[in-house]
């Protein structure tokens, strides 16, 4: 069975995403909100059948590992850093984050604080492919091909993924500056 397996948009992806929201708000620090990310959140994107959460906190030294672990996700040990684009520089602050994976429904919950840019990357792309469906379904099949080519190799998939979204942030950002984008509420 393939690691990789790109399945078409489900319905059921925003109701899942709301049943997993609640347990994250459970063990969420106070001043903490959740909006739902990745493919699964843009309506009619072809995804993983993986569940994407961004959980916004002021302080990632303020996150009680047990309280997740008691509703359901476990750790990724350490700080993970995100994928910082080509040519640009940033501190470590700015791509740090906590990662769990759901030990029930398939789902990945990225912890960022409030601000950085690894936070506003994941909201800001959601919304410019939410708004551009001609880019979405690019992107669709560009995730397709490259899941059939790489079913079982995720450092490949993920080698050719992230400067393809390189180029969709600079594209999103471009339309956030024209627009006016700004950060939604919590979802």
């Amino acid at each position: 069975m393939p690691i990789i397996e790109i399945v078409p948009s489900r319905q059921s992806w925003a109701d899942d995403f709301a049943m997993i929201r609640c347990s994250v708000m459970r063990a969420a620090p106070d001043g903490a909100y959740v909006h739902h990310i990745g493919s699964t959140a843009v309506p009619g994107l072809p995804g993983k059948d993986v569940i994407d959460l961004q959980l916004t906190v002021r302080d990632l030294a303020k996150i009680v590992d047990s309280a997740f672990e008691r509703e359901g996700f476990r750790c990724v040990p350490g700080l993970v850093f995100d994928h910082c684009p080509p040519a640009v520089e940033l501190s470590e602050a700015e791509l740090r984050k906590r990662l769990y994976c759901s030990t029930g429904r398939p789902a990945n919950l990225h912890v960022r604080e409030m601000g950085r840019f690894n936070q506003r990357f994941a909201l800001i792309c959601r919304d410019f492919l939410r708004a551009h469906p001609t880019a979405a379904g690019a992107y669709a099949l560009i995730k397709q091909r490259l899941a059939q080519r790489f079913p079982h190799d995720v450092a490949a998939y993920y080698e050719i993924k992230d400067p393809v979204f390189d180029l969709i942030v600079e594209g999103a950002n471009v339309w956030a500056s024209a627009t006016g984008w700004t950060e939604p509420p919590g979802d």
